[in-house]
């Protein structure tokens, strides 16, 4: 596949090295010589310097047999026009933009990029997606992640181990037995930064962070078997009135009608600005830094404190200062990835990384075969596909014993007709089945073509 990147920043970077690793050929372009000339001497793509909207730019990475082009730069409007002559003047055949500013993204222009007038045919937007991914952790408090997958009725669960948790130290094939009713697949673990595809004499030790697969009917009782029986935050403590904080208190709003939702922003024009935008949510000028702020936000009793200002440094510290203060648990976005090992030492409870959610957005549309959703397991390990079968796939009508599935492969879920099924050895997968399926990106390539259309098959 033929793929044009527009911006070489941190998600650029990061789907031109996914895509690069899978032997696509991947041109990326930006205006800014140094990126250009960093990913230039550490991927195996194309790098041009030029301005990405420019046709001759596009032209000259290869616009014209292109088979999609992703514009992630900075600006939302180089973005725009990027689809638009790559539509227009080279008829690329898929064009996916980010857009960051929520006034283009209002229902009432719904109507502009339709393809009669600027024709992007899938927009991405980071604040919604982390917005959205923030508040799945509020619903489900002892999670590190949830990502809803078949419309809703398979759950991708990441939770830590503690010395308390039930199943730990226990050989994994032997979790069905000594647990009856626990219907999970366990599908990563990382431990000390490492990732492990688990097999069955695999056990989980605490420190782990473990990812499984469940039926959303069976999710209470899979985290009560890792010891969380938590119930869904009630109150909530906002730090950073910028996009994110913004979106997700008007889905608090929106979608969460029982829950105590205050926002702490620094400055007082953008604080007025947040508090006209909102009906119920308190909103607070100061900084999330100085106790007295914290204070009069309650956060002694609040349970949930959500970090979302655009320094990492204040949310870490904002968090750590909520946490000393009494609040119940902390969820912390972070950009900067080095950051990453300090934030279960310090003691924070969850961390958002809007650059691995907009990349998993946009992997869901580059994926090819029947692929219906994508969740990255952090960059260096895997994906988890929702993937529908068909009739030439060579998981059809076959025991999973006998399937062969490539190495790094794990199934987590089977949905047939509304049921989900946790597949065991003798679980045969039907056409038109939806399968969850964990991959690592060495694999991806290999789950692509086993739900791929075959032409010899017509």
């Amino acid at each position: 596949m033929k793929v044009i990147i527009c911006g070489a920043g941190q998600v650029g970077t990061s789907i031109a090295r996914h895509l690069a690793g899978e032997n696509n050929d991947v041109t990326v372009i930006d205006q800014e010589p140094t990126l250009i000339q960093k990913i230039s001497d550490t991927l195996d793509v194309r790098a041009i310097n030029g301005f990405a909207s420019h046709p001759g730019i596009l032209e000259q990475a290869g616009a014209r047999d292109a088979d999609m082009l992703i514009a992630v730069t900075y600006s939302d409007e180089v973005n725009m026009v990027a689809c638009q002559v790559g539509h227009s003047l080279f008829n690329v055949p898929t064009k996916i933009a980010r857009v960051r500013n929520q006034n283009y993204l209002l229902p009432i222009w719904a109507d502009l990029f339709s393809r009669e007038h600027m024709p992007i045919d899938v927009i991405i937007s980071p604040e919604r997606e982390v917005a959205r991914a923030i508040g799945r952790r509020l619903q489900v408090p002892g999670a590190l992640d949830v990502v809803p997958m078949v419309d809703g009725k398979v759950r991708v669960v990441g939770v830590r181990c503690e010395e308390s948790t039930p199943i730990v130290n226990t050989p994994l094939r032997q979790l069905t037995s000594l647990f009856t009713d626990l219907a999970i697949v366990i599908v990563g673990i990382l431990r000390n930064e490492r990732a492990i595809v688990p097999k069955p004499e695999d056990q989980m030790l605490p420190g782990d962070e473990v990812y499984f697969v469940c039926s959303s009917a069976h999710l209470s009782r899979a985290l009560a078997s890792f010891g969380h029986e938590e119930a869904e935050a009630r109150s909530v403590v906002i730090a950073g009135g910028g996009n994110i904080g913004l979106t997700l208190a008007e889905e608090i709003e929106r979608d969460h009608p029982g829950v105590d939702a205050k926002v702490i922003e620094f400055s007082r024009d953008r604080a007025r600005f947040v508090a006209q935008a909102l009906n119920r949510t308190m909103v607070l000028n100061g900084d999330v830094l100085d106790p007295e702020i914290l204070e009069e936000a309650n956060i002694a009793r609040t349970e949930t404190f959500v970090a979302v200002s655009n320094d990492d440094e204040v949310n870490i510290l904002s968090s750590l200062l909520a946490k000393r203060s009494g609040c119940g648990r902390t969820v912390t976005l972070i950009n900067t990835l080095t950051y990453a090992p300090l934030i279960t030492q310090l003691g924070i409870d969850a961390v958002v990384n809007p650059r691995a959610i907009t990349v998993s957005s946009i992997l869901q549309h580059v994926r090819r075969g029947r692929i219906r959703s994508v969740y990255s397991v952090r960059e260096d390990f895997g994906e988890v596909i929702e993937a529908e079968a068909l009739e030439t796939s060579p998981l059809v009508g076959r025991p999973l014993k006998d399937a062969r599935l490539p190495a790094g492969v794990i199934i987590g879920a089977v949905v047939r007709d509304g049921e989900v099924i946790v597949p065991r050895g003798d679980t045969v997968i039907a056409a038109k089945d939806r399968v969850v399926v964990f991959a690592t990106y060495e694999a991806v390539k290999k789950v692509e073509k086993m739900f791929a259309v075959r032409l010899d098959f017509f």
